[in-house]
């Protein structure tokens, strides 16, 4: 399962070398950096969830088309963003108003790659190595995760490398163009690998299968059940009992309403876990200076 690789180096690569692009692009400050890092940041925390719904109710496959379109699609545009603002830096006094779309565009670009290479992380890490370890020792789940934590230790570090190199010995602007042109040509290579690792495997195809007959039927009893619900609020309404059957306040309403939010629900998930305290203590170290 070395075949996260690529999307590994990739997303690493751009880790490091966002940074550099924007205080090159704005010298004077740090301000471009902090911008990025909140929008990053906060587009994982807000989505992560409805990102992990979407993974769970499609097929495997087309989870896979949309990741590594969505991901190298997002950084191909990002790069160009990025290579537009390194040859052209008069932008921000020239044409205040293109150098801020660029910005903006290399933001919501990076955003969206980070976000589906969270829904890549779920469908490899969080999917297919549990269906491929079923029927097998418990320690083979154990042994491939750690596999492919090792593939991501060994991406995180060698992708600085390279880039390093790359920006020392040539330029920024060379760094930026070999980002784009290597997610244009590495996305073929990782669709093959993938797509080879999901056919050499029967029983991903099979859980596959059944993700897809298990989610059209709730969906349509759930469809049905919204129907009868909206039918039966209807005829209250017309029967004028609305304050008697509603049971519910408008208060409580936009309450339940908002509990139900993905990004509310999954916190109320979590919160439930044995794991509350030591996650809460791990994401302090992010507040450290050190960090």
């Amino acid at each position: 399962m070395a075949v996260p690789s690529g999307s590994f180096t990739l997303c690493r690569m751009w880790e490091f070398s966002v940074g550099l692009y924007m205080i090159s692009v704005w010298p004077d400050s740090l301000l471009l950096v902090a911008i990025y890092g909140v929008v990053e940041s906060s587009s994982t925390a807000l989505f992560g969830p409805i990102i992990g719904r979407w993974v769970d109710r499609l097929t495997y496959v087309k989870v896979l088309q949309l990741w590594l379109v969505t991901q190298n699609l997002s950084f191909i545009i990002a790069g160009g963003a990025v290579v537009a603002l390194l040859v052209f830096p008069s932008l921000k006094f020239t044409n205040i108003v293109a150098f801020i779309a660029l910005v903006i565009l290399t933001n919501i670009s990076g955003a969206v790659g980070v976000l589906s290479t969270l829904a890549g992380t779920i469908l490899i890490e969080r999917e297919w190595l549990v269906v491929i370890s079923e029927g097998h020792p418990p320690n083979l789940l154990t042994d491939i995760n750690s596999v492919i934590r090792r593939i991501d230790l060994t991406c995180k570090l060698v992708a600085p490398v390279i880039s390093g190199f790359i920006i020392s010995f040539v330029s920024l602007k060379a760094s930026a163009l070999m980002l784009a042109l290597w997610t244009t040509i590495s996305v073929w290579v990782e669709y093959w690998l993938f797509m080879s690792v999901y056919n050499g495997i029967p029983v991903l195809g099979i859980n596959s299968s059944r993700r897809r007959i298990l989610q059209v039927s709730p969906s349509n009893h759930v469809e049905d059940t919204i129907s009868t619900s909206q039918e039966r609020n209807r005829l209250v309404s017309n029967d004028g009992e609305n304050s008697a059957t509603a049971g519910k306040s408008f208060a409580f309403k936009i309450i339940d309403w908002i509990s139900k939010v993905p990004y509310i629900e999954a916190w109320k998930v979590y919160l439930q876990q044995d794991v509350v305290l030591p996650g809460v203590a791990l994401a302090l170290l992010f507040f450290t200076v050190l960090r």
